[in-house]
């Protein structure tokens, strides 16, 4: 089996959907079972959504982290090592405990299922689900890779769903309509267990609140049961149960108060005891890597990977640098609807370079340069020779704004930590 960190991580990382033809969720329910059920030893917040539930995930961890509580939290991409993604209080995994639980899933894999490995997310949540089962945990935090209802984290029962927003996203997969993936997505909600609901689309929202009513899943909608008032700069006030004036938080955006709401309410809905005052202090801190992360005075990440997140992106840069010119490096996947995040783009920059990164799903450089209709539009090849170039020209007043797939700012992320970029 696997002997070292980096052999495990070059064979899973190679791992496909398409490599396992069962049933969905039918090889993760037999490699679970083998394993003792972990997934029934531990209680669980179930987080979904087109944008947002990595930043509604950390904000309710931080709250829960305030409040005494250790946290599991498994979440994706991860941006330099496959140890992100499992955490208990931010803290990773230990390569000696990801190595045990790796041999032990590839040992049932090779048992049961004649050596036919799942996809990598999969076995990632396979391993995280029974690392989580071990440990003295009062919660864990699951986010979906995609949609919700066939992703393989929808094997656990959890105390909160949370369904953060719905856009048009992974159609080849997930559905050409709103109403569509707001089925996948609500496909979380469980009977009689709560949900927490950001999203804004009435006719996703149509379709989640149908889905709460048969299920007897009680339903709280942000603007509905609990509200976002008096956004000034960082600062907002929470309207729903309990009242709380003048949150401070530490990431940019209105769509940021939005998914601290959601953090509220479902933390609420979880604890026995609720202290304002520890809410505050939570998002403060309450930071996400490579979500409008600003790495240097002139230099922001943000893995802005649909047009609701470019919406958000572009709204955010008004908000915070409104003077300033903006030039955007942009890098994608192919499953995206990249026609209206390019032409908002478009409409917001003084340049647009378009490059690309070595995946298989990867959209190319030219695929996504034709789509822009903007006076002053580049192609380049090398993403890494690009992004040094457009440091050095950065001149006083302009903005370097690195976004796309969370898949691209993992690759910048970890070159800037290497050439001791990131201050």
């Amino acid at each position: 089996m696997f002997q070292t960190m980096e052999q495990c991580t070059d064979f899973i990382f190679k791992l496909k959907a398409s490599q396992y033809k069962g049933e969905p969720l039918q090889s993760a329910k037999i490699i679970l079972e083998a394993l003792g059920n972990p997934e029934q030893k531990t209680k669980f917040i179930h987080f979904a959504g087109s944008n947002g539930k990595g930043s509604t995930l950390n904000a309710a961890r931080e709250i829960f982290m305030e409040h005494g509580l250790t946290v599991g939290a498994f979440i994706s991409p991860h941006l330099e090592r496959a140890n992100e993604r499992v955490t208990i209080n931010k803290q990773q995994i230990s390569d000696e405990d990801f190595l045990r639980i790796a041999n032990k899933i590839a040992e049932i894999i090779e048992k049961k299922m004649d050596g036919k490995f799942p996809s990598f997310f999969e076995f990632m949540t396979l391993l995280a689900l029974k690392y989580f089962s071990e440990q003295p945990l009062d919660i864990a935090l699951l986010e979906t890779g995609i949609g919700g209802r066939l992703d393989s984290t929808n094997v656990v029962t959890p105390e909160v769903s949370v369904i953060t927003t719905i856009s048009l996203e992974h159609t080849d997969m997930l559905g050409e309509t709103y109403a569509e993936i707001a089925a996948e997505k609500a496909g979380i909600i469980k009977q009689g267990k709560p949900v927490v609901v950001g999203v804004k689309n009435a006719e996703a929202l149509a379709v989640i609140q149908h889905t709460a009513a048969r299920l007897h899943a009680p339903i709280y909608t942000l603007g509905e049961h609990f509200y976002v008032e008096n956004q000034k700069g960082a600062h907002f006030d929470y309207r729903g149960n309990i009242n709380i004036d003048k949150i401070e938080l530490a990431m940019a955006g209105e769509h940021q108060m939005a998914n601290a709401a959601l953090a509220i309410t479902a933390a609420q809905l979880y604890l026995e005891f609720f202290n304002a005052q520890k809410v505050k202090l939570a998002l403060q801190h309450a930071k996400w890597e490579g979500r409008f992360e600003r790495v240097r005075p002139n230099i922001i990440l943000d893995g802005a990977h649909n047009s609701e997140g470019t919406t958000a992106l572009i709204d955010t840069l008004k908000e915070t640098a409104p003077h300033l010119k903006v030039k955007f490096v942009y890098a994608a996947l192919q499953d995206k609807d990249h026609g209206i995040s390019i032409k908002l783009m478009d409409e917001a920059a003084s340049e647009m370079h378009f490059t690309q990164i070595s995946l298989p799903r990867a959209a190319t450089a030219k695929q996504l340069y034709e789509q822009s209709t903007h006076s002053k539009k580049f192609m380049h090849l090398n993403w890494q020779k690009l992004i040094e170039k457009e440091m050095n020209d950065l001149a006083e007043g302009e903005l370097l704004v690195i976004t796309g797939s969370l898949y691209f700012i993992a690759e910048v992320r970890s070159l800037f930590a290497e050439r001791g970029w990131i201050s």
